[in-house]
């Protein structure tokens, strides 16, 4: 068995405490420190700075974390095998998703899966594009979705193309009065939230020349829609992050359609562990039977 050295370090950086890790971990926080420093000393270096702030990785520690990360993966993924040839169905996948896909697909996967593995444990983070793809890479997840530009070395599927549409306010009218032309948006101001405006958004805004200076930035996709019904400007949205929000304003495509790609990614060695595939599964039926043609219209 993996020593739990390995796991309260990993634990202790996820959680940046040492109280933390202890709770999660369900130990006295000193059996972390002595666990941490048996480690360190095994290793002959220091792992972590603790100072007031709380905890933090030394380089070498950031040096070491894939390494260890990858152990507890592997040992993960023997234990899931074992469990697969013993004939019982456990483990436990982790998912990393963005607000609108933990809110809209989430709920059902999960529930789809948890129907046929009860005894398979699904953990979910909830975070931004890069950071999911970022945690898929270390291996602190199983499988993400994400919608930037992806050039980590990772396993990655498209699952749907996104149509991405302009909220207005109510009692505006687009001049062609069906869609957003550039003569609409002139001196318009636009909301979006700070990430979107690194990825498919952004060829919006470049294809219609938005300056700069006119973008305001929020922080989700409700508080988007309230500026808007404010009259504060207009938003930019992907059909999946406004099915379940609501507000009083209009929804407009642009004369020019743009999508964002939805990607699930996949860490090479966790996407062979028998529930990471099971989920796999579940959500590829997910997907097949709501958006049979692959897009979000």
């Amino acid at each position: 068995m993996i020593s739990f050295s390995y796991q309260a370090f990993v634990t202790v950086v996820s959680e940046e405490s040492f109280h933390h890790a202890a709770q999660k971990l369900e130990v006295t926080p000193s059996a972390i420190s002595h666990s941490i420093d048996k480690l360190e000393k095994q290793l002959g270096f220091s792992l972590l700075i603790r100072d007031r702030s709380g905890v933090k990785l030394t380089e070498d520690g950031k040096d070491v974390l894939p390494i260890i990360q990858d152990i507890l993966n592997n040992e993960e993924r023997l234990q899931q095998e074992a469990n697969k040839i013993k004939g019982l169905t456990s483990g436990t996948v982790r998912l990393g998703a963005f607000s609108s896909v933990c809110i809209n697909w989430l709920p059902t996967i999960i529930h789809n899966f948890h129907s046929q593995f009860p005894n398979v444990k699904v953990e979910l983070i909830q975070s931004d594009f890069n950071d999911i793809t970022l945690q898929a890479r270390q291996g602190k997840i199983d499988l993400g979705f994400t919608c930037q530009p992806i050039n980590e070395r990772l396993v990655k599927a498209l699952l749907v193309k996104d149509k991405i549409y302009c909220i207005t306010p109510k009692d505006f009218v687009p001049a062609n009065g069906k869609s957003i032309t550039k003569k609409d948006v002139e001196n318009q101001h636009f909301i979006l939230q700070k990430s979107d405006y690194d990825g498919d958004t952004k060829a919006v805004l470049d294809q219609y020349n938005v300056a700069p200076n006119s973008i305001q930035f929020s922080i989700d996709d409700q508080s988007i829609i309230a500026m808007v019904e404010s009259g504060l400007g207009m938003g930019i949205l992907p059909k999946l992050a406004f099915q379940r929000i609501n507000g009083d304003v209009s929804l407009y495509p642009f004369d020019d359609d743009f999508y964002r790609s939805i990607f699930m990614v996949m860490n090479s060695v966790q996407m062979k562990t028998p529930a990471a595939q099971k989920m796999v599964s579940c959500i590829r039926e997910f997907i097949e039977s709501n958006y049979p043609d692959g897009y979000l219209k």
